[in-house]
């Protein structure tokens, strides 16, 4: 059964191939399981993976303790959802097998915002990158690991 929450979110869902997204999504109960930065880096492996195959353009990300932003051109014919199914899965199977654990990693739903041609698509990736900064992660961008951008 759907969670009313992970159900509004794909209300008026659309995926469109060369429509830039932010997307967001969070760890089940908000743990902060990519603390551990090898964790993080199982997802960062998959972010890669699904840019190299073809299906996105990272253009930026980062990973927080317990969530991930993405800011993604979408250039391969698979829709959003089956993005994120095969990110949340691969994560989930990786980390689960790392901890040597079983069960949910990440919550149900995910949120995306298509964004506008005349957005600044660097001021956004800036934003997104900057999470870890405003959050008192690190001091320095430089200093935090679970991040990349085109542009910076």
């Amino acid at each position: 059964m759907d969670k009313p929450h992970s159900r509004d979110l794909r209300k008026g869902r659309i995926s469109e191939s060369g429509r830039i997204y932010h997307m967001r999504t969070s760890t089940e109960l908000k743990r902060p399981l990519f603390a551990d930065f090898w964790l993080g880096r199982e997802v960062v492996k998959s972010l890669r993976f699904l840019h190299q195959r073809g299906d996105v353009e990272s253009l930026a990300f980062v990973v927080m303790p317990d969530h991930l932003h993405w800011l993604l051109c979408l250039t391969g014919e698979r829709p959003l959802d089956r993005i994120m199914l095969s990110l949340k899965s691969y994560t989930s199977h990786q980390i689960n097998f790392r901890r040597a654990e079983h069960g949910p990693v990440w919550q149900d739903g995910y949120f995306d915002r298509a964004l506008r041609a005349e957005e600044d698509l660097k001021d956004m990736a800036r934003y997104i990158v900057a999470n870890p900064l405003r959050a008192g992660l690190c001091r320095r961008l430089g200093d935090y690991p679970l991040w990349d951008a085109k542009w910076l």
